[in-house]
């Protein structure tokens, strides 16, 4: 039955058979006598045939929705019989941003694999509309969001925080005009921003700039978006990037502003000048998120507690 239901998953994904047999090392005649089996036992088809690549039909839908919450229980079931023998060891499968995989994630991977030898990581880097999806289904052990409304729909835990200053380009004659408000990069490494007498401003000043932001979907956009309305001023929006690193790049290279988180700040920013920003929408709160499930697998559990206990 188990067999059925991975064959009949793999090939609802690969949307072929000669595909779906690729993936799970057998032959197509093989694969296609075991479909036929399981639909002729069903007395429907699972797949339109007709469509290329397949569709599922309305039975076929149900089936594999079933299909993959049985593999789930069944992976879940295996996993706690790991756990009860020992060891800790499995794989994690962690959905990030690019923002998260590149700038928070690989000092805590590194020693976390070094402390968990047994213990595989699997990276998934994608928008964080996407990963939530992915966590619903489960495909995922645990993503990360700053997102309030997240956090009512699955477990989670508070991971860190991060401040969302605008940066500047160091040439702009606006930073005259701004320099009792104005911070370097050192400012912001040795964390002078945080400080209660740091000078903050609303966007209302910087409203001649242009500015580059992500692309809509991301945080950090959406946070742009409520930030100029706050200030009621018309933005004028030059461009839209992928990921905060490249819209920071351009303006070191001299476009006019972007914002980005502090964490991303490094010693050699020295093209730029850093803002403090008043608004609320300035503070993320960043947590981790877990399907909600009766049993959280060991190495899972030690990898959420290794990123906790790096970060108090």
């Amino acid at each position: 039955m188990t067999q059925n239901l991975e064959y009949a998953l793999v090939l609802s994904r690969e949307g072929s058979f000669s595909k779906a047999a690729d993936k799970l090392g057998i032959t197509q005649p093989a694969l296609s006598i075991a479909i036929s089996k399981l639909e002729s036992r069903l007395g429907m088809a699972l797949f339109d045939r007709s469509s290329r690549p397949f569709r599922l039909t309305d039975i076929g839908e149900i089936y594999i929705s079933h299909a993959k919450k049985t593999m789930l229980l069944e992976d879940e079931f295996w996993q706690q019989v790991e756990d009860i023998n020992g060891a800790v060891k499995g794989i994690v499968k962690v959905g990030g941003s690019s923002y998260l995989t590149s700038t928070i994630l690989p000092s805590l991977l590194s020693s976390f694999s070094s402390s968990h030898p047994l213990v595989d990581i699997e990276i998934t880097e994608m928008g964080s509309g996407q990963l939530v999806s992915m966590l619903k289904e489960k495909s995922l052990d645990l993503t990360f969001s700053c997102n309030p409304l997240h956090l009512q729909s699955f477990s989670s835990h508070f991971f860190f925080e991060d401040h969302v200053l605008l940066a500047v380009t160091k040439d702009h004659l606006i930073n005259e005009k701004l320099k009792d408000y104005r911070l370097s990069a050192e400012d912001i490494i040795e964390k002078r921003h945080l400080k209660e007498d740091s000078p903050s401003l609303s966007l209302d000043a910087f409203k001649s700039l242009e500015f580059i932001l992500l692309k809509s979907g991301n945080n950090l956009y959406s946070r742009a978006i409520r930030m100029f309305a706050e200030a009621k001023i018309d933005a004028r929006i030059k461009m839209r990037v992928s990921q905060m690193a490249t819209a920071f790049a351009l303006v070191e290279g001299g476009f006019d502003a972007t914002f980005i988180s502090d964490r991303l700040v490094k010693s050699n920013n020295q093209n730029v000048y850093l803002y403090n920003l008043s608004s609320e929408e300035a503070l993320r709160k960043f947590y981790i998120l877990l399907p909600n499930m009766d049993y959280t697998p060991r190495a899972v559990d030690a990898f959420i507690k290794h990123l906790i206990k790096s970060y108090s």
